[in-house]
């Protein structure tokens, strides 16, 4: 018998859950309450497998298939067949959590009811149902159908039973899942802060240009975007969002303050490339840049060191595995190789006496060193191995 699974919402996110579920052979519901998104997300997925049967990825058949297991509608009490449902809407606690109370009115007791937000707790979410067990967080990455991540993030209520069919669900859907903590961000968009933030603050020093930050994160660290290519892709709107929402959800902790450059961009509505203009103007024109080694090196060795910090800071608070973080941090945002893995070939010394440097410069919390690193270094240890 075949399994049913309803996305809510026909965005681009839920459109892409959508693609991945309907070509595993899943019935498929595309819920929206705009009939004009629904036709945009039909018309979409038809030129995306268009694009897909001319690079020889699949046939004509296949995409009729994908398909005809795909409907789509603007009455939500046709997702009553459920055994799974993924809300991918609009990031807003009130909006999601009326939501859910209307679908646990609508789908069997035995439906797993999920939610792929990326910044707000699974545990207030699970509350708004009459039993919150079967409540989970099934964070993708965009885009869905090519980033292989899938972050699994229980509730404090879930159910151990809907932990594991979630993570199976994601592993038959041919996606890499980790497991992570409900903490705000959860793994990759609480240890990827530093990427940005600290490029951000580096720039306002007057250390680099957004140019030379970018540059040297790519051609020195291996990152495949820069920083601030990243969050002109990305929209200021919503990387801000983001990072205040994990700051503010970590009671305002100084590791995380927002910055105020990027704020201003908001304010100014320079979003980015969706707005023609963020950190650079689209269509960007800037030229490669040559950066001086030294301040390449400088500028790649601050941004690693505070990413690393970050890692293990989630090590230490029992948030996810080492394993999953470095997991994550590769497939989820196609980082070079795992934090901790790089921590590892720097040594744990090294890492502690870089925080160190930058904390004796700053005197800041942001620059505090991880009391993991510190014990690690005590005993000998490292991430991997002896």
């Amino acid at each position: 018998m075949k399994q049913t699974v309803s996305i809510i919402g026909a965005g681009t996110m839920g459109s892409g859950i959508a693609q991945i579920a309907a070509s595993k052979g899943w019935n498929t519901i595309i819920y929206d309450i705009n009939p004009d998104t629904l036709e945009i997300s039909k018309t979409k997925l038809e030129k995306i497998l268009n694009r897909l049967i001319e690079k020889g990825r699949i046939d004509e058949q296949i995409k009729r298939l994908i398909q005809k297991h795909i409907t789509y509608t603007t009455d939500l009490s046709s997702i009553k067949p459920s055994n799974l449902v993924i809300e991918a809407i609009v990031e807003d606690l009130s909006i999601k959590t009326k939501l859910f109370e209307s679908i646990d009115e609508i789908v069997d007791s035995n439906c797993i009811i999920a939610s792929n937000t990326s910044s707000l707790s699974i545990t207030a979410l699970a509350n708004s149902l009459k039993d919150p067990r079967r409540f989970v967080g099934m964070h993708f990455f965009n885009p869905a159908p090519l980033m292989k991540l899938v972050e699994i993030v229980p509730a404090l209520q879930t159910h151990p039973d809907v932990v594991r069919k979630a993570m199976q669900i994601g592993s038959d859907w041919n996606k890499i899942v980790v497991r992570t903590k409900d903490t705000p961000g959860f793994i990759v968009n609480k240890v990827a802060r530093p990427f940005y933030s600290e490029s951000i603050r580096m720039y306002e020093e007057g250390m680099a240009t957004p140019a030379e930050i970018d540059s040297s994160l790519k051609e020195v660290g291996g990152f495949r975007m820069g920083p601030f290519e990243l969050t002109d892709f990305i929209g200021h709107d919503v990387n801000y969002k983001v990072t205040e929402t994990v700051w503010k959800s970590f009671f305002n902790d100084g590791r995380y303050t927002p910055s105020f450059t990027q704020q201003q961009l908001v304010l100014a509505g320079y979003l980015g490339r969706k707005s023609g203009q963020g950190f650079y103007s689209y269509p960007n024109e800037n030229q490669p840049v040559n950066v001086n080694k030294d301040k390449a090196t400088a500028i790649v060795n601050r941004v690693i060191i505070m990413l690393i910090n970050e890692a293990a800071d989630t090590v230490h608070r029992q948030i996810a595995s080492v394993e999953d973080i470095d997991t994550a941090m590769t497939k989820g945002v196609n980082y070079p190789k795992g934090l901790l893995k790089w921590a590892d070939e720097l040594g744990i010394e090294e890492c502690v006496r870089r925080m160190d440097i930058l904390f004796d410069e700053y005197h800041e919390e942001r620059y505090r060193c991880s009391p993991l690193l510190r014990k690690m270094v005590r005993k000998g240890q490292k991430f991997y191995g002896a």
